[in-house]
């Protein structure tokens, strides 16, 4: 019995050191990414290779995400707005429900699931394939060469990406609402001005910059840490979907409170 209590002891204690152990040296990762960041040479050519990578290539899929989810909006809001006559208010709804929330949240949701987890492969291949070393023999700095620019091109494309998802889900939502439930076309659109704001779209791009950093970061750290071969690129893939997720629904919660009280 006192045996097994010190054995759980100890593996709580080890678990700590692990933890504040990985904080630390996630920590020193972003300052040494935020100080290669402006440091010159600045890599445009690779910044807008991971733009277009993040961006464009996303495009089709951020199409098919907010287009679906706009119409299945549209219809879940029209059920309880019908009831008490209300149909006027399901655009301007939908509207800021994109803008503040469904746009960046979704949309930071699909990139950490495609990009994130290509920076974290990626990285971690030449980590392991030692290509990483052979960078820095030929003075290269391989943060300033494979992470900051991902890192920059996850921070720009996210918010284009954000407003992209809110057009085309209002879209959606649009045509579903005037050619299947038979709103009526101004009805659905008359309210947007005085109940949607400039302030609620900051909002949603304030969040889809933030949510664009946190995963070009989390994804280029898991990608420089892996260890053990082709295992070790596999786990660190996973791990950089899973924290770049779990880290937008949780930095969502902190940023609405925080935007809410200043916009």
């Amino acid at each position: 019995m006192k045996q097994m209590v010190v054995s759980r002891i100890e593996n709580l204690g080890q678990s700590i050191i692990d933890t504040v152990n990985g904080l630390g040296e996630f920590t020193n990762f972003t300052l040494k990414t935020i100080y290669w960041t402006f440091k010159p040479p600045y890599r445009f050519v690779l910044l807008f290779d991971q733009i277009n990578f993040i961006g464009n290539k996303s495009v089709f899929i951020i199409f098919l995400t907010a287009s679906f989810t706009g119409a299945v909006f549209a219809f879940q809001i029209y059920t309880g707005f019908k009831a008490i006559n209300t149909d006027s208010f399901i655009g301007p709804l939908v509207a800021i429900a994109m803008a503040k929330e469904l746009g960046p949240v979704l949309s930071g949701l699909v990139v950490a699931g495609r990009c994130g987890a290509a920076m974290a492969a990626q990285i971690g291949s030449m980590k392991v394939t030692e290509q990483i070393d052979a960078l820095e023999v030929m003075g290269i700095n391989s943060y300033q060469y494979l992470a900051v620019p991902r890192i920059l091109g996850a921070t720009i494309a996210l918010p284009l990406l954000s407003g992209l998802f809110l057009a085309i889900g209002y879209g959606g939502s649009w045509l579903i609402g005037t050619k299947v439930l038979g709103i009526d076309p101004i009805m659905y659109t008359q309210k947007i001005s005085d109940l949607m704001n400039l302030g609620m779209i900051a909002e949603g791009l304030i969040k889809a910059t933030v949510f664009g950093y946190l995963i070009g970061i989390i994804g280029t750290y898991q990608g420089f840490n892996v260890t053990g071969g082709a295992e070790g690129v596999g786990r660190g893939t996973n791990m950089a979907v899973v924290w770049g997720m779990i880290t937008v629904l949780v930095v969502d919660f902190f940023l609405t409170s925080f935007l809410v009280k200043i916009l």
